[in-house]
């Protein structure tokens, strides 16, 4: 199985302040890959170093082998990195419809998976064609949720990256992205997901990363942690 997405012996600061310690991971092509640990532990400046926001002080970050390391934001989103921020963060001053087709990218390289169009994630998030020509800053919390993904998606992305995805929704909205993501899954989308709601996250993933103060604690399957409740309860602090 190909590895979409590998980071190498990643380190990380912050001005002097040393964040993320040698981290090293792969998420291999068509899966979900959990990035679990408490707050602090490195999660969001991971996603950071990835998408080219931190620039890393050591190691190699590789999409399908290619290295992305040295590349800017913009660079590394025409690579095929999609990013959904912690925060949502749409363009709440243009419709819907504006923050979909801004986003539009055709997928780089050769795949077999339907490109994602305005109809296709309409299609996937039928409340936002009821909503298309609405100023999204008027959207629920979950609506503006459903707004991201589907940003993201319009980006045509070989990698998905999710940050906090469930984050201040409502137990039906979180059921909801988590059918989401799921579908995601079954299509052969790539996914690397941090979130705080362990249940999900790992109800989700085929794999999962472990943070703890910015170095790897754990790098296994997602069934050996449902079923540790030691291990949960060390580095997760969930009981």
């Amino acid at each position: 199985m190909s590895e979409a997405l590998a980071l190498s012996g990643v380190d990380a600061l912050y001005g002097e302040s040393h964040v993320l310690h040698q981290v090293s991971f792969a998420l291999d092509a068509g899966k979900v890959l959990a990035l679990l640990g408490r707050n602090g532990a490195g999660k969001t400046t991971c996603m950071s170093s990835i998408i080219g926001f931190l620039r890393p002080r050591g190691g190699d970050i590789r999409l399908f082998g290619a290295s992305i390391l040295r590349l800017p934001p913009e660079a590394i989103a025409r690579k095929g990195i999609g990013f959904v921020p912690q925060g949502r963060r749409i363009f709440a001053t243009l419709t819907v419809r504006e923050n979909l087709i801004v986003s539009t990218r055709s997928r780089p390289g050769t795949v077999t998976a339907a490109p994602w169009t305005l109809d296709r994630v309409v299609g996937l998030f039928p409340k936002l064609k009821e909503r298309l020509q609405q100023v999204a800053g008027s959207l629920s919390g979950g609506e503006q949720q459903m707004l991201a993904i589907g940003r993201a998606l319009m980006g045509n992305p070989r990698v998905l990256l999710m940050d906090e995805p469930s984050e201040g929704l409502a137990p039906l909205i979180v059921a909801e992205v988590g059918r989401t993501i799921a579908r995601l899954k079954e299509e052969g989308q790539s996914i690397l997901l941090v979130e705080q709601n362990v249940k999900l996250a790992l109800d989700l993933a085929d794999d999962v990363v472990i943070l703890n103060t910015g170095r790897v604690v754990f790098h296994g399957g997602a069934d050996r942690v449902r079923t540790d409740q030691d291990l949960i309860t060390q580095h997760l602090g969930v009981f």
